[in-house]
């Protein structure tokens, strides 16, 4: 019992400590938009926030898809204090900063970092990730370096 445990908390858990901040309902049926806050990691001053849809129980026992919501997310990053950059991956493949699952197996959406050295801009994409097919549903945000790092 100790390793499943031990397991789901691993598949749960995220690079960065998230904090709901809002929720909107959409319709009667229980569906939301939750929208939540984390703080990047290793680049000080810059705070995410990224929304997606949660499905709601009316919902998955009309359709049967019990354990799975869909890949579309928003996101939109600001500086809200003096940035301070970290120990980042500066490769063009970045590195993820945000992860939660949407499935139980097959489904995450992940927030990547990429630092876009010559324009000295921080790029954020939101995207879904599957195990099985990949995704093209994605949202981008970036926040300019005005100051030399």
């Amino acid at each position: 019992m100790k390793a499943l445990i031990a397991v789901l908390t691993t598949l749960c858990a995220t690079a960065a400590q998230s904090e709901v901040v809002g929720n909107v309902d959409v319709d009667w049926l229980g569906n939301d938009i939750i929208v939540e806050a984390f703080a990047d990691p290793e680049v000080s001053g810059v705070t995410c926030h990224v929304t997606y849809f949660e499905r709601g129980l009316i919902d998955r026992l009309s359709n049967g898809n019990w354990f799975e919501d869909p890949s579309n997310s928003a996101i939109s990053c600001r500086q809200t204090g003096p940035i301070e950059i970290g120990d980042i991956d500066r490769s063009r493949d970045g590195e993820s900063v945000f992860s939660e699952r949407r499935s139980i197996i097959w489904k995450s959406l992940r927030v990547t970092r990429i630092f876009d050295e010559a324009n000295q801009t921080l790029v954020y994409v939101a995207h879904g990730r599957e195990v099985q097919n990949g995704t093209a549903k994605m949202a981008v945000s970036t926040i300019p370096l005005y100051a030399s790092q």
